[in-house]
């Protein structure tokens, strides 16, 4: 078995144990200090993998695979960042386990795809906002799942300790926030990006694709969202749709088609 194929197990068995420690019933907000070090030791070993079979010397290969296990690295490194200041117990161990499909997808599904103009500095400055964008809105969809979770619980009388080390769903709801204001504001300027570099990110004008318009139609909704919450304060139940709305939008554009056109019709 090649050596990458070895790294990727390995990986996603670091990343396995570390989502069931952390989801596991009863353990602290940032779980022990070994959980810690197995995510740390996964996120790195991860990164050299990605290395490996995104930025070849031929070109950056982002297909469907390498898509979604970059995608899973970026997530929860920046979870990990994120959770040094607001420990959120329940989301560490989600992103976790998506990780570990993550670094096991392009074993399943080789990824050959070289991306057209990804020497450019245009391309690179687009990939990087995307990325950043896609990333902090996924996290924001996880912790808006987990506090309609949370609050269903408080409404039915469950105890708060059924849910250990869980902040206040004020605070929850001030993160949520947080997120999706830095998520928008990336996802503006990778829009931006895109249509001021089409030429020399796509080779051609920018035209209106199912996934320009999914990525418009979830642009719309994170703005709304965010207007409704300065104008009319809006929160609790109807954050969460919006917040999961707007990331399935998200999901359509860019990783939806990639399954479609490569995994389905294989173009």
């Amino acid at each position: 078995m090649p050596v990458f194929a070895l790294s990727s197990f390995f990986v996603a068995g670091l990343y396995a144990v570390t989502a069931w420690q952390l989801l596991r019933r009863g353990a602290p907000p940032r779980g022990p200090l070994w959980a810690s070090v197995l995510l740390l030791l996964g996120i790195v070993i991860h990164a050299g993998l990605l290395g490996a079979s995104v930025f070849q010397p031929d070109a950056v290969h982002l297909g469907f695979s390498n898509a979604v296990s970059l995608i899973a690295w970026l997530s929860v490194s920046i979870y990990a960042l994120t959770a040094l200041k607001v420990p959120l117990p329940g989301i560490q161990g989600w992103v976790a386990g998506v990780a570990a499909v993550g670094v096991l997808l392009p074993l399943v599904l080789p990824d050959a795809r070289a991306v057209p103009f990804s020497h450019t500095l245009g391309f690179r400055v687009h990939l990087v906002l995307s990325l950043l964008a896609y990333c902090l809105l996924f996290i924001a969809a996880l912790q808006a799942v987990l506090m309609s979770a949370f609050e269903k619980k408080l409404h039915h009388g469950a105890a708060a300790a059924s849910m250990p080390g869980m902040p206040p769903l004020l605070t929850l709801e001030s993160v949520l926030f947080k997120l999706i204001w830095a998520g928008f504001i990336l996802l503006t300027l990778a829009l931006g990006s895109g249509i001021l570099f089409s030429e020399e990110i796509f080779g051609k004008a920018m035209s209106l694709t199912h996934k320009t318009f999914f990525a418009l139609l979830s642009w719309a909704v994170f703005g709304a969202l965010l207007a409704g919450r300065t104008i009319w304060g809006w929160r609790g139940r109807l954050a969460v749709r919006w917040t999961i709305t707007g990331f399935v939008m998200l999901l359509l554009a860019y990783v939806g088609s990639k399954f479609v056109l490569e995994v389905l019709l294989h173009r």
